[in-house]
């Protein structure tokens, strides 16, 4: 039986980090590489494909770290709801 893949999805997925990273906040995983039990991200700036870097793709599940997908600065900026926030009407 194959050994299931750590992060099958990660090629081509794109993140939005919490602080500006080289000067950008959009990143796209335009390559990855497996090195043991680890996996790496190369991500590239949205904006400036010259802004390249490796990243160990653990790191992006880290919430104070990246988000998922591309979220503007409003996005950012309000929290997400919790269960607990959600109020119910009848």
């Amino acid at each position: 039986m194959a050994k299931k893949q750590k992060f099958p999805h990660l090629l081509g997925s794109k993140w939005t980090a919490k602080q500006k990273t080289w000067g950008w906040r959009h990143f796209q995983v335009v390559n990855r590489k497996n090195e043991g039990k680890w996996v790496f991200a190369e991500m590239v700036a949205s904006c400036d494909a010259e802004v390249r870097f490796w990243i160990n793709a653990k790191q992006l599940k880290d919430k104070n770290l990246w988000d998922a997908g591309w979220k503007t600065l409003e996005e950012m900026n309000c929290p997400e709801p919790d269960d607990h926030d959600l109020i119910v009407v009848e």
